[in-house]
């Protein structure tokens, strides 16, 4: 299936749909005209089948229709953060072999050496730079191509890198099927229709905003209301203003949203709410039940990654949404959990394995990565975790950063839920130390809820109560904020350095 197919289908059935950006009204008639407009641009421009085409820009609708465009042509996306500096643009675009650049005049001039030396054309969507081709309103006066969807279901459509927390980034090969399987199963699961009205808020450049968020909407033919940037305070405002149905988000901001709503004077009507759902890193229990109780609503948590877009989410029944799990496997993905070259047993720790129509095809460039990332066609995820009987599952954190102390596996998910459940603590992070005699030791962070509300020696105590000893921190740092990336991924590595 093609996806650019698929969603132009959509939107020239809908045409009437509203998109709004920033309270500039737009329709999914004009977008689909836009984009084709775009597309028409980009040929001319001498963009061809298979070429990957970089996007470095802020969110906005421009982005939307080169990303939409570039599909259209059979071109490759290659989605990127707005907040990579130079050496990062520079890997992502040799390893990519990407032949064209998008971004803003600003940003071109921070990569202008970068991109002198690298075999690439830039397309500036705000001014003129030399040797540049240029956006501006000169794609209005294209005429719309009629495309001709030349791309297969196996071509690539995407190349998502992964945030790269620690080691080198990868390039995920993300091909037509992959976005469409995965768009139709959400939509299935979390009944998502025509009638929904979607508030935006994420980054264009992740996938959870463009590959989720975005596309789904689309397919689903739903109304959207697009922010540009979060704003906790606005938020709860536009809920009840344009009567938002569906809010995806990931714990960072609902983190937020919690704290925003206490400031509140008039607590908005949320009535119209549909379901919030959460994804892109682990959603604690203690913000579970802090969300739920002050707006009766159990948020969504639901499990992906970039290699396989949405694997598992909990399911659409309120009553049936608990905290610490993922849920079930979406239609066309199964999951297993494997311990020592078996099965795991129910509620035994392993790693998490997935396999089906959503996952990636490769990594770009890198067969033996490819190959050693698959056993019998299985791809491991990096994920330690677990099922019930049931086959909900729970994860226990990456297999990178399982800690051995002394002998002992401790899983940080364990021990951070463990740290949340103290009411001084507003957040925890577990990590591992190098120790001379363990090995690797196991110490936390913690941001509290009010200044000295805990000392770190209490907090120790109140673990040692809860689990075994030798899961307990030998440390505890009392900290002002968990560094973070974009998505709200805790970065282990800017802990470390941080301490």
């Amino acid at each position: 299936m093609n996806l650019s197919e698929k969603l132009h289908n959509s939107m020239v059935s809908s045409p009437n749909t509203p998109f709004i950006f920033e309270n500039e009204q737009y329709t999914f008639g004009n977008i689909d005209i836009m984009s084709r407009k775009t597309a028409a641009f980009l040929k001319d421009a001498g963009v061809k089948f298979g070429d990957r085409v970089a996007l470095q820009m802020p969110k906005s609708m421009e982005f939307i229709y080169f990303h939409l465009s570039n599909m259209m042509i059979g071109a490759i996306t290659l989605p990127l953060n707005t907040g990579y500096g130079a050496k990062e643009i520079e890997y992502f675009l040799s390893d990519s072999g990407s032949t064209f650049f998008i971004t803003y005049r600003e940003n071109y001039v921070k990569l202008k050496n970068v991109l002198d030396g690298l075999n690439i054309k830039t397309i500036l969507i705000d001014a003129a730079a030399d040797n540049t081709l240029f956006y501006l309103d000169e794609i209005k006066q294209y005429t719309p191509i009629k495309p001709d969807f030349s791309a297969k279901g196996s071509d690539a459509a995407m190349i998502g890198y992964t945030s790269g927390t620690t080691g080198r980034s990868k390039g995920a090969i993300i091909t037509h099927d992959n976005l469409v399987f995965n768009m139709e199963a959400l939509e299935k699961t979390w009944r998502w229709t025509n009638g929904d009205v979607l508030l935006h808020v994420l980054p264009l450049f992740h996938f959870h905003g463009l590959g989720v968020a975005l596309h789904g909407a689309l397919n689903a033919k739903s109304k959207v209301i697009m922010h540009k940037k979060f704003d906790p305070m606005r938020i709860w405002d536009t809920i009840e203003k344009d009567k938002i149905t569906m809010f995806m988000g990931v714990p960072t901001l609902y983190h937020r949203m919690v704290q925003s709503w206490h400031k509140l004077k008039q607590k908005p009507d949320i009535s119209s709410m549909r379901v919030f759902i959460s994804g892109s890193a682990p959603l604690g229990e203690k913000l579970f039940y802090q969300f739920e109780q002050i707006t009766g609503h159990k948020i969504l948590e639901r499990y992906g990654m970039t290699e396989a877009g949405m694997i598992a989410s909990n399911p659409y029944e309120n009553t049936m949404r608990i905290p610490k799990s993922v849920g079930y496997a979406l239609d066309g993905c199964k999951i297993k959990v494997v311990k020592n070259g078996s099965n795991a047993r129910p509620e035994e720790i392993g790693n998490v394995y997935i396999k089906g129509n959503n996952i990636f095809k490769g990594y770009w460039g890198m067969p033996q990565k490819t190959k050693d990332s698959f056993t019998d066609g299985w791809f491991e995820t990096g994920d330690m975790g677990y099922m019930d009987k049931t086959g909900r599952l729970f994860l226990a954190g990456r297999s990178k950063n399982m800690i051995i102390t002394g002998g002992f596996n401790v899983y940080p998910k364990e021990v951070e839920y463990i740290l949340e459940e103290h009411s001084c603590v507003d957040e925890a992070v577990v990590f591992s130390m190098e120790d001379k005699d363990l090995g690797e030791r196991v110490e936390a962070a913690a941001v509290l809820i009010k200044h000295n509300c805990i000392t770190a020696d209490d907090l120790t105590a109140f673990c040692k109560d809860r689990i075994a000893h030798y899961k307990c921190p030998k440390k505890i740092h009392i900290v002002k904020q968990i560094p973070k990336n974009a998505m709200g991924k805790i970065v282990i590595d800017e802990i470390k350095k941080l301490l």
